[in-house]
């Protein structure tokens, strides 16, 4: 058995303390889940027995898998798209070579101190000008490109050799080629590292697709949850049975990316 020294001790009680505030709320909501409404509305609420009703009442009342393929849906061709873009954009700002490229970044990174909230109206107007209001485009089309993607993947980029570059263009080939076959590939760990917050922050969101989306068979399940409130006057067996629904891709993305995330970092940090 391996002994600890005190400073690895201390680094281990302190990581117990955090995991304890992190994974409270998580448990408590797995456990209120599989527990019958009758039981939690006793006084004091009993965590005794095992039942799946909340599950049965949730697959059959709602559209609860409708909902989620619209936010799977939603969430890949984000997630897609946002690879495709913010790799290409970046390469443009790192080994192009254009006049006004450096304030054009800045503009970009003037983009990013910008809430959301504030772009939310005109974003609405023209969503609604182009008659996309109520449907799953309203929501993927915005989302297409996000300048704090286009800045993580451009600073990645920045640390490939641009020796790479010049000798594909001593043998003749174009920009889009060097992309394709140099730059694209090198920067997989950091593409694999942004899509998969991409794919969980799409997966979440919440406040836009609830703006733009008013019909219930497009909902996104974040989206279509919150109505159950109303409609089952806050049963909150069903409602963390549907949070945990909602959590399981979340888990299953970062557990089948990770390693790559964790080799982006890896290669960031070594680069």
């Amino acid at each position: 058995m391996k002994k600890y020294n005190s400073a690895e001790k201390a680094a281990l009680f302190v990581l117990v303390l955090g995991l304890v505030p992190t994974a409270g709320p998580l448990i408590w909501m797995i456990f209120t889940a599989f527990v019958s409404s009758d039981a939690l509305s006793a006084s004091p609420p009993r965590y005794d027995s095992f039942s799946l009703e909340n599950f049965q009442v949730l697959l059959s009342a709602g559209n609860i898998l409708r909902w989620s393929v619209n936010s799977f849906l939603i969430a890949a061709a984000v997630t897609i798209s946002q690879t495709i873009f913010n790799s290409l954009a970046a390469f443009g700002f790192s080994a192009g070579r254009f006049r006004g490229r450096e304030k054009l970044f800045w503009v970009l990174l003037a983009a990013m101190m910008v809430p959301g909230q504030i772009v939310m109206l005109p974003m609405f107007l023209f969503m609604s000008k182009w008659n996309l209001i109520d449907s799953l485009w309203a929501v993927i089309l915005p989302a297409m490109a996000a300048p704090f993607g286009i800045y993580m993947v451009r600073q990645y980029m920045d640390s490939i050799p641009p020796s790479l570059a010049q000798a594909a263009m001593m043998d003749g080939a174009s920009d889009f080629q060097i992309f394709r076959h140099i730059y694209f590939p090198l920067s997989m760990p950091i593409l694999a590292t942004s899509g998969i917050f991409i794919f969980i922050s799409e997966w979440n969101s919440f406040l836009w697709p609830l703006v733009t989306l008013n019909t219930e068979k497009f909902y996104t399940l974040t989206v279509g949850l919150s109505t159950l409130q109303d409609q089952q006057l806050m049963d909150f067996g069903l409602l963390m049975a549907g949070a945990t629904l909602a959590a399981i891709p979340m888990v299953l993305v970062f557990l089948f990316f990770s390693r790559y995330m964790l080799e982006g970092m890896r290669q960031g940090a070594v680069k």
